[in-house]
């Protein structure tokens, strides 16, 4: 008598009924993960804590060697988590539609062929499913860029937009989330940016035709940014791309943080050279779509686009750890003087006039005041101001003694000593510990 199979599937397994001989089998075939290698509990006694590992060689399940644990270690680390299959989703979860519309826009010559292609085929010549015909599954990659709904198998795979339009201090915040495919979400956020932060300055010039023209931000320096962050987010980790714009500055944030083999040093003198790529999948895509460049030309393309406006240099920031990883991009110091005349004038006004004629005094004050007092000297936030003033006056100081005073974090006091340095107001001589600040006075 053969076998009479009664086949079962579940999300991540199959599981065959059988009877042969008038016996019945359970038999259960669990396709293999990431994470190996795999342990069990060494008995099935209460209390038992000891686990070992076990691996299938022939018809036998025996324990590993140290050298075949070595190689189950590498053969994990080997596979990126954009490249690998998930098991919990199906091939209905890849939308034609989506997979169509981006070989149209990449010109591949495969958009003529899947209108009469089977849909399984077009998935494998695109390489976002396995090759297993009994056990076919999406890549990780397939359902980021063509899946309807990617936040289903990649929660908080996201972009926030987070607005402080009165600083971190203030009550108004204005929010914005952007779900969905990555190329869409991330195009859509880029859009949002471009309509609602990024402003153009012209001032024109009695002695001259020609006029300056600059940005708050250059959209090509945040294009790139966030462009990187979506390539270098790992999407095993449950938290968003948050885009933070505050008066002075954007800050992009990511998780997690920069690779090992990036420097925290090499971070503060743009000598970067990524070894390994996290999503190199991902990054074939947004390159096809020339959405990046890939190739570590990513920090030069951001510094690049910030000269040619005249900005501040950008600062890259990763925590020891590697937890997250932080750009930030600060404003045109013309905008910034305006923003800190405003305020300036703001209070002033506030305390000497009444409601009735606040708005027009102010808008007739500002355009005036600021026309007239804009100077080539470099213009301090007051968070600069005040560790200028400090280490002016304690040229030995230390970074915890100048935290202490300013009354900041030690991440921000970082921050803020890079941009002085940028501005040329300050350098630093000698070690950490018996080194001194020069000041520009």
């Amino acid at each position: 008598m053969g076998m009479q199979p009664i086949l079962n599937f579940t999300e991540n397994r199959l599981i065959l009924f059988s009877i042969y001989k008038e016996k019945k089998f359970i038999i259960i075939w669990a396709p293999g993960g990431y994470l190996r290698p795999y342990s069990s509990p060494k008995s099935m006694a209460k209390g038992e804590k000891e686990r070992i590992y076990y691996i299938r060689k022939m018809a036998s399940t025996i324990t590993p060697s140290e050298e075949e644990k070595r190689d189950l270690y590498s053969l994990a680390n080997k596979v990126p988590f954009d490249d690998r299959i998930n098991h919990e989703a199906s091939l209905t979860d890849l939308n034609l539609t989506l997979i169509q519309a981006y070989l149209k826009e990449v010109n591949s010559s495969l958009y003529e062929e899947s209108k009469n292609m089977e849909f399984i085929e077009l998935c494998r010549n695109m390489n976002i499913v396995n090759s297993l015909p009994e056990y076919t599954k999406p890549k990780n990659v397939g359902l980021m860029f063509f899946s309807l709904d990617p936040q289903r198998f990649f929660p908080y795979a996201q972009i926030d937009v987070v607005q402080f339009p009165d600083d971190l201090g203030g009550d108004k915040i204005i929010e914005k989330s952007f779900k969905g495919p990555l190329q869409q979400q991330l195009r859509e956020a880029l859009l949002y940016i471009h309509n609602t932060v990024i402003t153009e300055q012209i001032i024109k010039h009695p002695d001259r035709a020609e006029a300056d023209r600059f940005f708050n931000y250059p959209y090509a320096a945040i294009e790139e940014s966030l462009c990187n962050a979506v390539y270098h987010k790992g999407y095993d980790v449950r938290e968003p791309i948050e885009v933070r714009v505050l008066p002075d500055r954007i800050e992009i944030v990511s998780h997690p943080g920069a690779d090992r083999s990036i420097t925290e040093e090499g971070l503060r003198t743009y000598r970067v050279f990524n070894r390994r790529y996290r999503n190199r999948r991902i990054g074939e895509f947004l390159k096809e779509m020339h959405l990046t460049e890939g190739r570590n030309t990513g920090f030069r393309k951001i510094i690049n686009a910030l000269e040619q406006n005249g900005s501040p240099k950008p600062i890259f920031e990763t925590d020891p750890e590697r937890l997250s990883f932080c750009t930030t991009l600060q404003i045109h110091p013309y905008y910034l003087r305006q923003y800190e005349y405003k305020n300036d004038i703001l209070n002033d006004t506030l305390s000497d006039t009444v409601s009735d004629t606040i708005s027009d005094t102010i808008s007739d004050t500002l355009n005036d005041t600021i026309n007239d007092t804009i100077n080539d000297y470099p213009i301090l936030t007051k968070t600069e101001q005040s560790v200028f003033s400090y280490i002016m006056n304690h040229q030995q100081a230390t970074i915890d003694e100048i935290k202490s005073v300013v009354g900041k974090s030690k991440s921000s006091i970082n921050r803020t000593i890079r941009s002085l340095k940028a501005k040329g107001l300050l350098t630093r001589t000698g070690s950490t510990k018996t080194g001194f600040w020069s000041v520009k006075k």
